[in-house]
């Protein structure tokens, strides 16, 4: 199938390996690799960035703290999560990307390098980011993190992770949330919308590679498309979605991800949830990768002031 892609990030297309999720091993070696080039000229001073462990239940969670230094008064508090469709991607494979919203924002960020499946299926990674979130809010004091102000980010798995939290935190009566970003999110294991059947070649994320991410994510416990798939696994299947926090969805028109994440965003504004809803067009999963890409920094610059305005700042 051709696709109308914006000019400027036809670079990147020409220079992309063939996407392939079969093998999460092989696949996360080739994104730290990728990950690693782009890590050269990072900057991070002026920031304070050490890891920490969260005992629970047997297990260990490892969280990733980004501080500005010297900070003089309480501020807001983001958990960022990290997106690979469950089944990639660590702490350091979006180090730049945090690093970089910690120091335009001068917030405190908590980054979560939860559980990856197929090895850890759900509910592993939202337990994770679950636990981490209470973290943050327990610590908060001590982070100087103002309690009504955390809120959550992620994009693609990240992004239905994030919405998992927010849903779960809400069924919970856990941590309150202020915001959730939702950026490309991964939200529905049904794989049906028009987006989904049409976008079966696309870069990076690709119909394909979207069965074998859920199949891995919902492992032997769950079928994909099953009746009894689980909301805090699938956001898109929650039918109450009120009283959550409010959201900013963002999608890219060549994305297979793309309907779920407009659905979505209406299914939370039917039921009164505050949403802002932007679809980029001529992109695709992940062409955020071309920064100098006008439609690239756009997204940023909006990013930027959705969660300025969300936080408070």
């Amino acid at each position: 199938m051709s696709y109308n892609f914006d000019p400027e990030l036809q670079p990147l297309i020409d220079l992309l390996p063939e996407s392939d999720f079969s093998d999460p091993v092989s696949a996360r070696e080739n994104l730290e690799s990728m990950i690693s080039a782009m890590s050269n000229d990072l900057d991070d001073s002026g920031l304070l960035i050490d890891d920490h462990t969260i005992e629970h239940q047997g297990h260990s969670v490892g969280v990733r703290l980004y501080r500005p230094e010297n900070l003089e008064k309480q501020t807001a508090a983001l958990l960022y999560i990290h997106g690979g469709g469950f089944a990639v991607g660590s702490l350091d494979s979006e180090h730049v990307i945090v690093t970089g919203l910690c120091k335009a924002l001068g917030v405190v960020i908590v980054s979560v390098d939860y559980r990856l499946a197929p090895e850890h299926p759900y509910p592993a990674a939202l337990e994770d980011c679950y636990q981490s979130l209470c973290w943050l809010h327990d610590n908060a004091e001590q982070l100087q993190v103002d309690h009504e102000r955390i809120a959550v980010m992620g994009s693609s798995a990240g992004g239905g992770l994030s919405a998992a939290l927010a849903l779960l935190a809400k069924d919970r009566k856990g941590p309150s949330l202020c915001f959730q970003f939702l950026g490309i999110p991964e939200l529905d294991d049904r794989l049906t919308t028009t987006s989904m059947r049409q976008f079966t070649d696309t870069p990076l994320w690709s119909r394909p590679n979207a069965v074998l991410s859920w199949q891995y994510y919902l492992g032997n416990q769950y079928k994909a498309g099953g009746d009894d798939v689980p909301y805090h696994a699938a956001p898109a299947r929650a039918e109450d979605v009120s009283g959550l926090p409010p959201a900013y969805i963002s999608t890219m028109e060549y994305d297979p991800l793309r309907d779920e994440g407009i659905e979505y965003a209406l299914k939370l504004l039917r039921a009164g949830v505050n949403v802002e809803l932007h679809s980029y067009p001529g992109t695709f999963h992940g062409s955020s990768m071309v920064p100098t890409a006008a439609v690239s920094q756009r997204a940023m610059q909006e990013t930027l002031v959705v969660l300025r305005r969300a936080l408070g700042l």
